[in-house]
């Protein structure tokens, strides 16, 4: 076997794995969102929030579909230093704004 060869075994399939995992916690985390804002009581500070962790939540499904789409090939590419960044931005921010929700 070469350099240029890979056997990538399982770490792919772990790592899109992991992606879904990630991904289904926080549609949970923007589901609870929706449940606190409806049954607490429709403030326009628990809209606001809430809209923006649906954003966030769009934009950590974007950077999680791509992640997991690159995954495909038999030598994925590392992921970008944009895609990180986005990803953790979106998981910090849905964290804020479940806080927000509470006050």
């Amino acid at each position: 076997m070469t350099a240029e060869e890979r056997d990538p075994g399982l770490q792919p399939e772990r790592t899109r794995l992991a992606w879904r995992r990630t991904t289904l916690s926080c549609t949970v985390a923007a589901v609870l969102a929706v449940r606190q804002t409806l049954h607490g009581g429709a403030t326009d500070t628990g809209v606001i929030a809430l809209s923006l962790s649906a954003l966030a939540w769009l934009g950590f499904l974007w950077v999680a579909n791509r992640r997991v789409q690159s995954m495909g090939g038999a030598r994925p590419r590392p992921m970008e230093a944009a895609g990180a960044l986005m990803a953790a931005a979106c998981t910090v921010a849905l964290a804020v704004f479940a806080a927000a929700m509470l006050f």
